[in-house]
């Protein structure tokens, strides 16, 4: 029996998370307007942010939009998190966009993270389309293969996506950070710059809907 307890100890202790480096609940801030609120708190909102009905309801940040749009929001640290190893984020979807699928090259989401890392900047690929630093896109996708990494349409040697879940509803996700970084890229991971959640509808029909409670990055 004694055997048994120590085993389970040690893998409790195997599994647990570091120590809290950054954590932001949005389930602790007043309903509301998410942009005007927000903004009070450091997040910049970029692109079509706008145009995505955002609120900060029912214990979480909504957004959601009809159209076809592309949306940002999120923090950059003024000073960098060092020793980041994990993340873990409470978020869903309640409606994919219709169309979206990245095994089929439409690489469009109805939420997805954004966290960048380190301040070396890599090109895009492309003419005119800014530099940016190593990032990993974990989503919700409908019909992706979950645990599968994909590239995107630029910056194919710095940026990685990975689907984690396709239900619908409330899904707690905890992403390998440090793990997948150094699998992907061969070296030590770089500190926190920034993070952000996004919803890409452009290229689909009917519009998508998601919602995020909490997000939290822990040590290695």
């Amino acid at each position: 029996m004694k055997f048994f307890w120590s085993l389970s100890l040690l893998c409790t202790l195997l599994l647990a998370d570091g120590k809290v480096l950054y954590s932001f609940d949005f389930s602790k801030q007043p309903s509301g307007n998410a942009e005007k609120i927000l903004k009070t708190k450091g997040f910049e909102f970029l692109l079509d942010a706008d145009k995505l009905d955002m609120k900060l309801y029912n214990g979480r940040i909504e957004f959601s939009t009809k159209g076809q749009y592309a949306g940002i929001f999120g923090v950059r640290f003024k000073k960098p998190l060092e020793n980041v190893g994990s993340v873990v984020i409470e978020w869903g979807v309640e409606k994919f966009p219709e169309g979206a699928n990245w095994e089929k090259g439409n690489n469009r989401l109805a939420v997805g993270a954004l966290i960048a890392l380190g301040t070396e900047k890599f090109s895009s690929g492309v003419p005119f389309v800014q530099k940016a630093p190593y990032f990993f896109g974990p989503f919700i996708g409908e019909h992706e293969k979950v645990g599968k990494r994909y590239l995107g349409k630029l910056y194919k040697k710095s940026g990685r996506y990975y689907c984690v879940s396709n239900q619908k509803g409330l899904v707690t996700t905890r992403f390998d950070i440090n793990g997948k970084f150094k699998k992907e890229f061969g070296k030590p991971t770089p500190p926190l710059v920034a993070y952000g959640f996004q919803m890409n509808t452009k290229n689909t029909t009917g519009g998508a809907k998601a919602f995020v409670k909490k997000i939290t990055f822990y040590s290695r």
